[in-house]
């Protein structure tokens, strides 16, 4: 016994020595961050619940319903529970494996001699036992990478709730610049009409042409020509919206008119540096440049030997055997070294170092990306609210153009055409304001969604685990 270990001691020594470990591949630099943002935003916090500083229930509601209904939401979920259940899984290794085995056997034999059958049954019960030394952390670096893993898919889900959530407030909201502009142009569809009615009656008085009638009846088709596109475009928002909320296509609950929906104060920035905390998809990558490393440490280990332990006990009964069931009982371990395997093993390392490569590289450019979204959903808030004060007063000067080409024409000062010209510049003016208030509010959306949404990094842990 002692002769077997010393050369099991032997054997192991040897293989330690003759095992050549790849060295670890160079780290990457971390992604440089700039000093501060090109545009600013205020200090004001951003709040988990973001889209209640809008101020329209209806708005609230559209996207906690989608939180709590979204199938992509749902599959995220589903993905969490799997990865949990893998972590458990690959945990369980780390322990040892214990089996109970119950067999039993009916055989006949025929003697030679006599010719006589020889019935007998044997039944055994056994108790089996079986442990890997982790020597060089194997198993323990295929823990740690399940565990990541698991957390990647919690802040998964967090990113996909936080872009089901803009989703959602960015298509209730387009809802109701649509309702806006639908509006506007039934009205704008109304005058039009009586502006039909005053020339059909001025020309059949003889006080304007037929070309001013005709004039009038073209710009009326025109309009309303632009009321249905707005409804059939309405509808399919309406639609796009209940698939995204997790319910068949049907009718969606208003709130607050566009015009009196809050336009929140832009949210606290902070330094840009403060997005790795703060966005989901960030912590998500970074969990799976961890869990690569993790993989890559495991996948090493495979190049060095590995100790195996085994214990068994058990009892066995024979009719062939009169007495007492006999126990059987066996302890043993095992060394298993890789000597030839034609390159297989040093192979799936270099495809794990590849792996982490990719890992750490798709980690740069969520991080590049990220940056890149905030600075511009900064930018653009910027455009557009600048954008926005010159829209109002162009229409408010169209306005005043309009009731003024108007007097004139019904005092016979000037000619339709004037009127014409202002009601289509007002109208394109009220359209363009609409959807650039829309889109302001969107904007500030999308600023929420690039910021992180209020979500927490801590609460993401603790869910995880």
């Amino acid at each position: 016994m002692r002769r077997m270990l010393g050369l099991s001691g032997v054997v192991v020594a040897a293989l330690l020595l003759s095992a050549c470990a790849t060295p670890p591949s160079p780290r990457r630099e971390p992604v440089a961050m700039p000093a501060a943002w090109s545009a600013s935003g205020s200090a004001a916090v951003v709040e988990p619940g973001w889209w209640r500083a809008f101020g329209d229930p209806a708005l609230q509601h559209v996207v906690e319903e989608a939180l709590a209904r979204n199938t992509d939401l749902r599959l995220a979920a589903a993905r969490v529970a799997e990865a949990r259940a893998l972590s458990q899984a690959q945990h369980g290794a780390e322990l040892p494996n214990v089996e109970l085995g119950l067999g039993a056997q009916r055989a006949r034999a025929i003697s030679a001699a006599t010719g006589r059958p020889s019935d007998a049954t044997t039944t055994q019960a056994q108790f089996q036992a079986a442990y890997e030394v982790d020597l060089w952390g194997r198993v323990d670096a295929l823990g740690r990478a399940a565990d990541a893993n698991l957390a990647a898919s919690v802040y998964a889900r967090d990113a996909a709730a936080l872009s089901v959530a803009s989703t959602a407030a960015s298509g209730y909201l387009a809802l109701r610049a649509l309702d806006a502009r639908l509006v506007v142009a039934r009205d704008t569809l109304a005058s039009r009409e009586a502006a039909v009615t005053l020339a059909r009656s001025r020309e059949h008085q003889g006080y304007t042409s037929k070309l001013e009638l005709a004039q009038a009846e073209a710009e009326y088709r025109a309009t309303a020509q632009v009321v249905p596109q707005l409804a059939l475009s309405l509808s399919r928002q309406e639609h796009a919206l209940c698939v995204l909320l997790g319910r068949a296509p049907g009718p969606i609950e208003r709130g607050l008119p566009l015009a009196e929906i809050t336009l929140p104060p832009l949210p606290g920035t902070g330094l840009p540096s403060a997005l790795l905390r703060r966005r989901p998809d960030i912590a998500a990558s970074e969990e799976q440049v961890a869990a690569s490393d993790a993989q890559l440490a495991a996948a090493r280990a495979q190049l060095l030997p590995s100790l195996r332990l085994s214990a068994s006990l058990g009892t066995a009964t024979s009719s062939a055997l009169h007495g007492d069931p006999f126990t059987l009982w066996s302890l043993g371990g095992s060394v298993l070294a890789p000597i030839f395997e034609g390159g297989r093993l040093k192979a799936q390392v270099q495809a794990t170092a590849s792996r982490r490569d990719q890992a750490l590289i798709g980690y740069e450019k969520v991080v590049l990306g990220s940056m890149a979204e905030a600075e511009d959903q900064l930018a653009g808030i910027e455009g557009l609210q600048q954008q926005a004060v010159q829209v109002e007063a162009q229409r408010q000067a169209l306005a005043d153009a309009l009731r003024i080409a108007g007097n004139r024409y019904r005092e016979g000062y000037a000619s339709y055409l004037d009127q014409l010209d202002a009601q289509r510049s007002l109208f394109s003016a009220e359209q363009a304001s609409l959807q650039l208030r829309a889109d302001l509010l969107s904007a500030q959306v999308g600023l929420y969604r690039a910021l992180g949404g209020g979500w927490q990094a801590e609460a993401a842990v603790t869910a995880a685990k």
